[in-house]
């Protein structure tokens, strides 16, 4: 069987990392985290991002079976649905986004956020295994960041969202609703006891503190030894009074509002008022 093949592509203006993983056998691909380029200045949605990767699957001839979110993202919007619009797949999210929905559905007032997870076509369970061409993917439920954080594991590849950074940079913050220190310190427990060789290819390239270039790929060995929040020897205690130490002292993103508003539709923009545009809300002095 053949290793998957893996491309990214790298959003500077969100450091986001976005992957294509296709099954060299059969040309199935699947697409991990996408980003739906935004200007909060102006409203202005553009697809440049995504365009780049039709392109891709375009060239290389790939059947895109797959449109997966590792989680609900509040740092960048998700082109999901205009992916799914021009290249077909079925856009998966893990079970646990129906509590996030029910959260943000109460903020926003938003009648067409289902809390059943309706806006997407499948949901995944912790364990759950599926395949993307002859490719085995399992599935592990990583709460702590969100409560619906998930990491996908393709042999010696996993794909996890923002739970972990590149050592230098260190974990995911957990002031998200719902967000847990202590549940994130056992969610990485479970990525670090993958095998050691295994490549851990990351949401998201942060400016680096001591390399010049962004990087979003490491692996488990290098995760324990260098980690600055969760290396090897870290006790969960210390690290959730860590962790909680330095949320404090974080600002909310800056694409929260309207990323969230987003992407718990699966990528839909909001329906068009009688006006023929969508509108995105601001709630007051909730936050």
């Amino acid at each position: 069987m053949y290793a998957p093949l893996i491309h990214s592509f790298y959003d500077s203006a969100t450091h986001t990392a976005t992957y294509i993983v296709s099954d060299q056998a059969t040309h199935c691909a699947a697409i991990i985290d996408s980003v739906l380029d935004f200007d909060p200045r102006s409203g202005r949605i553009s697809h440049a991002s995504a365009d780049q990767i039709i392109e891709y699957a375009r060239l290389n001839g790939l059947t895109i079976s797959w449109l997966l979110e590792t989680h609900a993202h509040v740092d960048h919007l998700s082109a999901a649905a205009y992916l799914q619009e021009k290249l077909g797949g079925r856009i998966g999210i893990g079970q646990q986004i129906c509590t996030v929905q029910t959260v943000f559905k109460n903020i926003f007032n938003i009648e067409d956020i289902y809390t059943d997870g309706s806006n997407f076509d499948h949901l995944f369970q912790d364990g759950e295994i599926f395949n993307i061409g002859q490719l085995n993917v399992h599935v592990l439920h990583t709460p702590g960041h969100t409560p619906a954080c998930l990491t996908y594991v393709i042999d010696q590849d996993a794909f996890t969202g923002d739970t972990l950074f590149m050592p230098d940079y260190g974990t995911a913050s957990c002031d998200f609703p719902g967000g847990d220190a202590a549940t994130l310190y056992q969610s990485i427990q479970k990525i670090l006891s993958l095998p050691l060789n295994t490549r851990l290819h990351l949401c998201h390239g942060y400016p680096p503190t001591t390399i010049k270039v962004p990087r979003w790929q490491s692996t488990v060995a290098e995760q324990r030894k260098n980690n600055i929040h969760i290396h090897d020897g870290i006790t969960q205690p210390a690290f959730v009074n860590l962790r909680t130490a330095k949320d404090r002292t974080l600002p909310m993103p800056a694409l929260i509002l309207p990323a969230i508003q987003v992407n718990l539709r699966a990528g839909q923009l909001p329906p068009a008022e009688a006006n023929g545009v969508c509108y995105l809300k601001l709630p007051l002095d909730v936050f």
